[in-house]
């Protein structure tokens, strides 16, 4: 065999053995990168303190039983309550790592004093219904209808976002109703229902829907002015940022939407 051959076979030998190495190079890398991705999820652990407005309870504990599940090691604690008191507390120093609110305008308290994290993002909308005793004895069908003279109606405060999107309807509709009481979040308005201290209440339709049989519910056309867009962001002083993170990406997911629409939550 002449020497120009012989060269020839050595360059195309090396080549070769350039090619496989380079080829089993990025074979170890695409491997180290997905394990290093499936190490850093199994890395989440430690509490999650989540701040929540009242009408997420039902959908929220869904999704904190399904985030421990996806990352053991993990425990997801739940603060809910009236959107402005729980922004009330994180602008006064209560430790969270999450913040998900039932109207923008609270969600502006947290952001206002600096203590979110990047921009709050739209996750669900929830629109208002009319919650009646069950079988509706009193054959409520409008928003009109809550004027009655002697009908016992509860609202929550104006302060909170269900009590802000009732005044807006009813500021549409030109309607004046005086209720027998104003409560501070959805679920104390519609317990008044259930225990049939009131016989209607202005709440959300989730929050009809979790109630099962307890209540009926009655749509209005005015509700459709008054629909709330839900933020949800991760607080600036999160014990917990990496796992704060997580759970919003949970609730953001299609996974997540699942749960949420199912209860009654409307898409962003």
């Amino acid at each position: 065999m002449t020497r120009p051959r012989r060269r020839a076979l050595r360059a195309a030998g090396a080549g070769a053995a350039a090619l496989l190495a380079l080829s089993a190079c990025s074979s170890s890398s695409d491997s180290g990168s997905s394990a290093a991705g499936s190490d850093a999820s199994d890395r989440l652990t430690g509490e999650v303190t989540v701040f929540a407005a009242a009408s997420l309870e039902e959908s929220f504990t869904t999704l904190g039983k399904e985030f421990e599940k996806q990352h053991p090691g993990t425990k997801v604690t739940f603060s809910f309550g009236g959107s402005d008191s729980l922004a009330a507390s994180i602008t006064g120093g209560a430790p969270a790592d999450v913040f998900a609110a039932a109207s923008p305008r609270t969600m502006a308290i947290v952001t206002d004093a600096g203590d979110a994290s990047g921009t709050p993002t739209t996750f669900v909308r929830n629109q208002l219904e009319i919650a009646t005793l069950p079988g509706n004895p009193e054959r409520i069908s409008s928003l009109e209808d809550l004027t009655e003279s002697g009908l016992k109606v509860v609202l929550c405060d104006e302060s909170v976002p269900c009590g802000a999107a009732a005044q807006k309807a009813l500021d549409a509709s030109r309607l004046k109703l005086t209720p027998v009481s104003y409560e501070q979040d959805v679920k104390s308005a519609l317990t008044k229902v259930e225990l049939k201290e009131a016989d209607a209440a202005l709440v959300y339709k989730t929050d009809v829907r979790a109630a099962g049989d307890k209540v009926e519910g009655v749509d209005f056309p005015e509700s459709a002015d008054a629909v709330n867009d839900y933020p949800i962001a991760l607080l600036r002083d999160a014990p917990n940022a990496e796992a704060g993170k997580a759970f919003i990406d949970l609730v953001k997911s299609a996974e997540g939407q699942k749960v949420l629409t199912a209860a009654g939550f409307l898409a962003p």
